[in-house]
């Protein structure tokens, strides 16, 4: 599991994609905090991550899960994954860890902001942490569901077309509680870690990283 993450952890930044999600995070956060300031002359680093992850992950998600196993599958590499002595379980895991370790990078270039405020005012580092964690478990509930569309298809637009779908339809209409993310993030921008909401985010990962699982080993029992 260890040469796959390494492997997709280094593609990431071998590629543009890597420093086009960090790139879209901090120009939508950068976005937030100045209208936050403008409009309400206040700053709330809850409220930031929250509205960053509401409309952020949207584009990060489907750019970040796109390629994982649709450019395999396209560049004709599928059949070599799936034939190395590797279980599919080790695989999916190297390439889902590597997804979230380059959201924890995109998060750490957001504790600047947590820095500049420092010269001017004295901002609750704790309540800035638990929105930081909460943000990560919806960005890694969000990849889950990413890499689960990824592995169901090899055209990598379409992969990453249906993830924002996925994402952003029960969260605009309402429709299927249970797929709209940013409901099990509402108590995180406040500062509290609610058992209920973090219980919810990882059912919402191991299902659909356990669907991908399901995917690939029939795929794999197929070649």
């Amino acid at each position: 599991m260890l040469s796959i993450y390494k492997k997709e952890l280094k593609s990431y930044f071998l590629s543009p994609i890597g420093y086009v999600a960090i790139g879209i995070f901090l120009f939508i956060f950068s976005l937030i905090f100045l209208l936050a300031i403008f409009y309400n002359g206040a700053y709330d680093m809850g409220n930031l991550y929250y509205n960053t992850a509401r409309f952020g992950l949207l584009i990060i998600i489907p750019i970040i899960s796109m390629r994982m196993f649709s450019e395999e599958r396209k560049n004709g590499t599928e059949q070599l994954l799936l034939t190395s002595p590797r279980s599919i379980t080790e695989i999916i895991l190297g390439k889902f860890l590597a997804a979230a370790t380059l959201v924890v990078i995109i998060l750490a270039f957001s504790l600047m902001y947590y820095v500049i405020l420092c010269f001017f005012t004295k901002p609750s580092l704790g309540p800035t942490l638990i929105s930081m964690l909460g943000f990560l478990l919806v960005a890694m509930a969000a990849i889950s569901a990413g890499m689960f569309i990824s592995s169901i298809t090899e055209n990598q637009v379409i992969a990453a077309v249906l993830t924002f779908v996925l994402l952003f339809i029960p969260d605009l209409t309402g429709l299927i509680p249970m797929l709209n993310l940013m409901e099990s993030y509402m108590k995180f921008p406040a500062g509290l870690v609610s058992l209920s909401e973090v219980v919810s985010l990882l059912a919402y990962m191991i299902m659909f990283t356990l669907f991908t699982i399901i995917i690939m080993q029939r795929r794999k029992s197929v070649k």
